[in-house]
């Protein structure tokens, strides 16, 4: 789920890349364009479904890779993610954007900071999963967005609707419960939150389409990546090749995995509105959570479950508001569009009286 949650660049055209806009007030009575409209958002949401579930069922994956470590299997997550996405730009013929990229520094700085954290999230969640810690590694991206929002209040003065400061509140009440309940600090989730939260922002500042971005992420992490795997295998410590072929098969899926979902994720966000993503996004880490659960059987004592309730509850707040502030909106559009109407009625009846 590490990629496509902060495609802030797809996501945000979602709403009004909608089909339902444009299908219903153009083409002849009788034409087929609302219901190619009602198929593609259809299609948007299995796209969805299907991306949030693929992260959500990622830490079925991680541990098929051992008795790789997770740097080696971070490091060849790395490379084979670079290989794939570069046969799907071959393939879809997509490169105008490498130029206009490599001629502006400031967003090559942009994705090289976009490609640090995101090395760091992929690291720590690779990690967390394969030493049993799959539900606070979901706990992270449960708090991702109040994280987000909080740093949209501290780096963008951002201003805050008064539900909205009380999810954060709830949010952060629910990290001190977590804290005493683990004798620590979450630092997993925390790491996990805070550097996914910056790619966001980054990517935000960047927007650049998934696929593009993921490209130009990986090229950066290429090459370290490659001398990191190629030393490993110089001093005997690679598992590439030495495991067989099943296993040296299975990391280089770590590219398709990473790839795969991102490319879902980028068909459902131009099909379906951006508050249906927004409610889609907590199936990864739902799956996530139900699975270090049900699956790995991890332990979670009452102090943890009341932590995930706070956090829970902060969520239910965010979306009710977000959902609210969506009608509220909606509503404000219609009536403007009523009144630009009658408006317009009016002046062309006054062109037709003088005339």
């Amino acid at each position: 789920m590490q990629q496509a949650k902060n495609s802030m660049g797809a996501t945000g055209s979602a709403g009004s890349s909608d089909p339902v806009g444009s299908a219903g007030s153009s083409g002849p009575v009788g034409s087929t364009g609302p219901r190619t409209s009602k198929a593609e958002q259809r299609v948007g949401l299995l796209n969805g479904f299907a991306a949030y579930g693929m992260w959500g069922l990622v830490p079925l994956f991680w541990p098929l890779l051992k008795p790789a470590g997770a740097l080696e299997i971070l490091a060849h997550r790395m490379v084979w993610s670079l290989a794939v996405v570069g046969i799907a730009l071959l393939v879809m013929r997509r490169w105008a954007w490498l130029g206009e990229l490599l001629r502006q520094p400031r967003k090559l700085a942009l994705i090289s900071v976009a490609a640090a954290v995101i090395t760091v999230n992929w690291g720590v969640y690779i990690w967390a999963v394969n030493s049993e810690h799959v539900v606070e590694a979901s706990l992270g991206y449960f708090i991702n967005p109040l994280v987000t929002i909080a740093m949209g209040v501290l780096l963008l003065k951002e201003r805050l609707r008064p539900l909205q400061w009380t999810a954060v509140g709830v949010g952060f009440s629910a990290v001190l419960v977590l804290t005493i309940g683990y004798g620590r600090p979450p630092w997993i989730s925390l790491t996990l939150a805070f550097s996914f939260a910056t790619y966001g922002l980054v990517k935000k500042k960047v927007n650049l389409g998934g696929i593009e971005s993921l490209a130009a992420e990986t090229a950066i992490q290429f090459l370290p990546a490659l001398a990191y795997l190629l030393w490993l295998g110089s001093s005997g410590g690679a598992t590439f090749g030495t495991e067989g072929a099943g296993h040296a098969t299975l990391l280089a899926a770590t590219g398709v995995v990473t790839a795969l979902p991102l490319v879902c994720f980028g068909a459902a966000a131009i099909r379906v509105p951006l508050s249906t993503l927004g409610l889609l996004q907590y199936l990864a880490p739902v799956f996530q959570f139900l699975l270090g659960i049900l699956y790995f059987h991890e332990a979670m004592p009452p102090e943890r479950w009341a932590g995930f309730a706070l956090v829970w509850l902060a969520l239910s707040l965010l979306t009710f508001d977000a959902l609210r502030t969506a009608r509220r909106a909606a509503r404000a559009l219609r009536a403007g569009a009523v009144v630009g109407a009658v408006v317009g009625v009016r002046g062309a009846a006054a062109v037709d009286a003088k005339s």
